[in-house]
């Protein structure tokens, strides 16, 4: 491994020309001699040279991290498939800041038989030996390790204990109370016996679902043929509980064989990879990662990072993996994966039918999966620093426990709504949301608009009406100093000029405080920003919905609805004696006084209000 010093432009130039034209990984380091970035390259030299050039300047991530660069490492391999699988062990090993990273990555448990054993026990574990043992390992998680465990302790009570079976113990543990072991250690059971469960829970955990039924069925048919029906209703609950467990693995599409499909949720710095393993119709696996570093990434690299970093210790590699976006180096992830399955596999991107299904499907849940990390996040105990990082931030005269954001939404000034939110301690707190209709101002002035909306909630604040006399400890408006300037002047029109005000821009993540023309010195990626981020989305979205329901509202407004006297019941009656408004339009006078409620004069001012 060779390091250059990148002390002045000249000599780093001479270094980069100095790198060899082979495939390898390069490894960037800052100042402190900590890795920032690890990448991999079929040629180095090209690769490298290609982050100090102009062009490379558009990226807003390499105007991030080229310039803390001061040295580089790099190891030449043998190809650019050894690249890619020393890439992953790199990555895993430093996790580099400005690498997108598989959040919490650790080893797959796996679920041990050791058959070895003359008794075997089920385990759950994360190491696997080479010790004669089975080991299963399409499970994706901990928890559903312990599930399927239970699942396959709860058909086939095999033994979890460690201790030494002589068959001749005076007294069982619970376990076979409750019908969860067989009892070899009072010598209830032959080995015989139990050797066929073995076989048939290793049968089951490696997905032979149908051929454990046929066994079992064909157990509790003899059963029942020689009388014993006790042991046929036990075998009858082991096929029932199976057969659950199918039907609730079940999804609703046509899928043959086995396939892994994989879709992404974004959200600024962070995104959401969910992953379903289905084999013939069953799902038999459902995970998802929290993928770090995201940001400024196109979600093709997000997918490449992901399928390198997941398959390099995933206990199984299906012969079919569907992607919600192409990768740049399919071929060569292809290749690699290829090599570790040890036989042919396939990597595409559905465009139609049952796999853009799929595909669909899954990007859904990995939306709402994300959500709900989002939601968990902002409940974290670390909330309180948060709070207390962003009152020595913004200099707050007390903790920000209480944030209300503010936001606008029209269409050129058209419907112009507004919205209030609330978070208490970090967490959103709905039941104080509040929504505004625009009154006084015509036209597409987002300012005059902040102003009416502020003046009106900080009206009830001073008139103390209920949940408007809470004050708040933070004020956020949505925009820039605009909008900022639009809010600080309504408060003081209404003698208000302490209350803690920011406004947060969208284009830059930019804070501006009042007095002050520059915005705040604080990182977007910040925890600290990304809770004023939330917050602000959160304003924007229901501000956002509050006016899309308007719309779809002011759509299907009926022109009866703009005729004084007719209200809902007599509109509804109209529509049920003529059918639609054309209708309506063309009856005469009489007919229409016919209706219930509808005088002649108020036919006759229909008739008018029609033409």
């Amino acid at each position: 491994m060779l390091q250059f010093s990148l002390m002045t432009r000249p000599e780093m130039q001479i270094y980069l020309k100095s790198l060899p034209p082979s495939p390898g990984i390069y490894l960037f380091k800052d100042s402190a001699g900590e890795i920032i970035y690890i990448g991999k390259a079929a040629n180095l030299r090209n690769r490298v040279r290609s982050y100090f050039q102009r062009d490379a300047a558009s990226s807003e991530k390499l105007q991030q991290f080229v310039p803390k660069i001061n040295s580089i490492d790099f190891v030449v391999t043998e190809s650019e498939l050894a690249a890619l699988v020393l890439e992953c062990q790199q990555i895993k090993k430093y996790s580099p800041r400005y690498n997108v990273l598989l959040k919490d990555d650790k080893s797959f448990p796996y679920i041990k038989i050791d058959i070895k054993n003359e008794w075997p026990t089920v385990s759950i574990t994360r190491q696997r030996y080479n010790d004669g043992a089975i080991y299963i390992g399409r499970v994706p998680s901990a928890a559903s390790a312990r599930q399927t465990y239970e699942y396959a302790k709860k058909i086939f009570p095999l033994r979890s204990c460690n201790k030494k079976i002589t068959g001749t113990e005076r007294r069982p543990c619970l376990n076979y109370h409750i019908r969860r072991c067989l009892g070899p250690c009072i010598g209830a059971t032959s080995k015989e016996e139990y050797g066929k469960l073995v076989k048939q829970a290793v049968s089951l955990l490696q997905g032979k679902e149908e051929f454990v039924l046929r066994e079992l069925k064909g157990e509790m048919a003899k059963a029942s043929q020689n009388l014993e029906y006790e042991k046929a209703a036990q075998l009858r609950d082991q096929i029932q509980a199976i057969n659950d467990v199918i039907e609730s693995h079940k999804i609703t599409l046509n899928v043959r064989g086995e396939k892994d499909i994989i879709a992404i949720a974004n959200d600024k710095n962070m995104a959401c990879v969910r992953i379903f393993s289905v084999a013939d119709g069953k799902l038999i696996g459902d995970q998802h990662f929290i993928m770090q570093g995201t940001q400024n990434e196109d979600n093709n690299h997000i997918m490449e990072s992901f399928l390198t970093q997941y398959y390099s210790s995933a206990p199984h590699i299906p012969d079919t993996i569907l992607i919600q976006y192409p990768v740049k180096d399919h071929n060569l992830i292809t290749r690699w994966l290829r090599e570790k399955r040890g036989s042919a596999i396939e990597i595409r991107v559905p465009n139609r039918g049952t796999g853009l299904r799929l595909i669909n499907m899954v990007a859904e849940n990995a939306r709402q999966e994300l959500s709900l990390y989002l939601a968990k996040r902002v409940t974290h105990p670390d909330n309180m620093q948060i709070l207390s990082n962003l009152k020595h931030v913004l200099n707050l005269p007390r903790l920000p426990d209480r944030i209300e954001a503010y936001d606008i939404s029209n269409i050129q000034g058209n419907m112009a709504v507004g919205s209030m939110v609330v978070f208490d301690r970090g967490i959103p707190k709905p039941a104080h949301y509040r929504r505004f209709k625009i009154k006084t101002v015509e036209g597409a002035d987002d300012y005059a608009m902040m102003r009416e909306m502020i003046q009106r909630r900080f009206k009830g604040f001073l008139e103390a009406q209920d949940n408007w006399a809470i004050s708040p400890d933070l004020v956020l408006i949505d925009g820039g100093k605009g909008h900022l300037n639009a809010a600080i002047h309504a408060l003081k029109n209404i003698g208000i000029d302490s209350l803690p005000i920011v406004s947060l821009a969208k284009e830059n993540e930019e804070l501006y405080i009042a007095g002050k023309k520059n915005p705040v010195d604080i990182a977007n990626t910040s925890e600290e920003s990304q809770l004023l981020q939330r917050v602000r989305d959160e304003a924007h979205r229901f501000a956002v919905t509050y006016h899309r329901k308007l719309r779809a509202k002011a759509s299907k407004a009926s022109a009866l609805d703009t005729i004084q006297g007719i209200g809902p019941k007599r509109k509804k009656a109209l529509i049920a004696k003529f059918g639609s408004v054309k209708n309506i339009k063309n009856a005469t006078v009489e007919d229409l006084a016919s209706v219930s409620g509808i005088t002649n004069e108020l036919a006759r001012k229909i008739q008018e209000s029609l033409v």
